[in-house]
């Protein structure tokens, strides 16, 4: 079994996407602590052929904190900069309503509202990988790193452990190895489509995907990865 297991993201890029396709198991790591200046409560849009961040305004965010113990805002101008910037995307009037279901969530809790989101999107993207919680699993709460993913691994009876490029720097194959576990990392390969009538601007959030592509195009992209 393929495991997966990554911070909830605010609409992340196609990446992240491609890792749960290449999942069998998808874990939320609501567990971990917030990081600043990251992709939790951020990402990029395009915006007059340059990408330009929207951020999910926080309530008490803190490095000291976990994810699942942060507040989210008033966020209402998220929603407005995106219809400003789409409208006249081909796909825009398909994608931005699941976008308002997302944005019009009533929880605040940050990592219910990611979560929430990141489910709308695999629905719509066609991606069904089983679903955990990490605060939910039974492990030993003092692990940290690379012996708390080892031991999720464990717990959901993981025989492979896939993670995005980043991780390459923090978990060991080795090691892994180990504890019968396969270590893999997702390598896209390069993509473009049209944006508008502008020069391709790479690694937005999925918004962009979703704006230029219809779902057949979206799930042809979702297929250009490798693992490594």
């Amino acid at each position: 079994m393929k495991l997966a297991i990554m911070q909830p993201y605010l609409f992340p890029y196609i990446g992240y996407f491609q890792l749960l396709r290449a999942a069998d198991t998808f874990v939320v790591y609501d567990d971990v602590n917030f990081i600043k200046g990251g992709w939790i409560n951020r990402n990029y849009i395009l915006v007059n052929g340059d990408k330009q961040l929207i951020t999910l305004p926080l309530q008490g965010a803190s490095p000291n904190k976990l994810i699942n113990q942060v507040e989210i805002g008033t966020h209402h101008k998220i929603l407005q900069n995106i219809q400003q910037n789409y409208r006249k995307a081909p796909y825009f009037e398909s994608v931005f309503p699941m976008l308002e279901k997302i944005l019009g969530y009533g929880h605040r809790n940050l990592a219910d509202f990611l979560d929430h989101q990141l489910r709308v999107l695999c629905d719509y993207l066609r991606l069904s990988p089983k679903w955990h919680i990490s605060s939910t699993l039974k492990k030993d709460t003092g692990l940290r790193g690379q012996d708390k993913v080892i031991a999720i691994c464990s717990e959901l009876g993981a025989t492979d452990y896939l993670n995005t490029p980043g991780g390459k720097a923090l978990y060991d194959a080795t090691t892994f190895a180990s504890y019968g576990l396969k270590l893999s990392f997702i390598q896209s390969r390069p993509i473009s489509y049209r944006q508008f009538d502008k020069e391709f601007l790479p690694n937005l959030s999925i918004i962009d995907v979703m704006m230029f592509n219809d779902r057949e195009q979206c799930a042809r992209l979702l297929q250009e990865y490798d693992l490594v």
